[in-house]
């Protein structure tokens, strides 16, 4: 399974902030649509993703006022990438090893897609459930030992 399966089942609809807009903002935005993560794009180019882990940081280092401070101060300046034809074994270990909830998925330095560690986990489980649906099915018709065109071996 590729990265590109995900997008497609998830759709294509990005929302992202700029580095100069105001963390207040930023998390107005996450709050409204319910998101996890923005990234952060400046001129058509990918500079930052903006996580809860960003915001309560910041937070922390603000005595818990985020009043003027600006998203490019706040974001993770080197998020983890992948492309649509990441194999999703390879996002796991990934997410895994850098404690990454989300990847932005970049071709050719054109954003395609956020996902999250809950996406590729749910991605997992559809699998395996699909799995899981045809072997069971495989097994219910499983060819019986008793056939009867099979031919006895001659008695002596």
């Amino acid at each position: 399974m590729k990265v590109s399966d995900i997008l497609r089942v998830k759709g294509n609809i990005l929302i992202t902030v700029r580095p100069d807009e105001t963390l207040a903002t930023a998390v107005q935005v996450m709050s409204e649509k319910d998101l996890g993560s923005l990234v952060v794009m400046d001129r058509g180019n990918l500079v930052g993703m903006l996580t809860f882990r960003e915001v309560m940081k910041s937070l922390a280092e603000n005595n818990g006022s985020i009043g003027t401070v600006l998203v490019g101060s706040s974001m993770d300046k080197e998020p983890l990438t992948c492309t649509s034809e990441t194999d999703m074994d390879d996002v796991r270990r990934m997410m895994l090893t850098n404690h990454a909830r989300y990847m932005p998925v970049i071709e050719n330095r054109v954003l395609m897609g956020v996902i999250s560690f809950y996406d590729v986990a749910k991605a997992v489980v559809d699998s395996q459930n699909f799995e899981n649906k045809m072997l069971k099915a495989y097994i219910r018709d499983w060819p019986d030992g008793d056939n009867k065109q099979e031919k006895e071996a001659p008695s002596l």
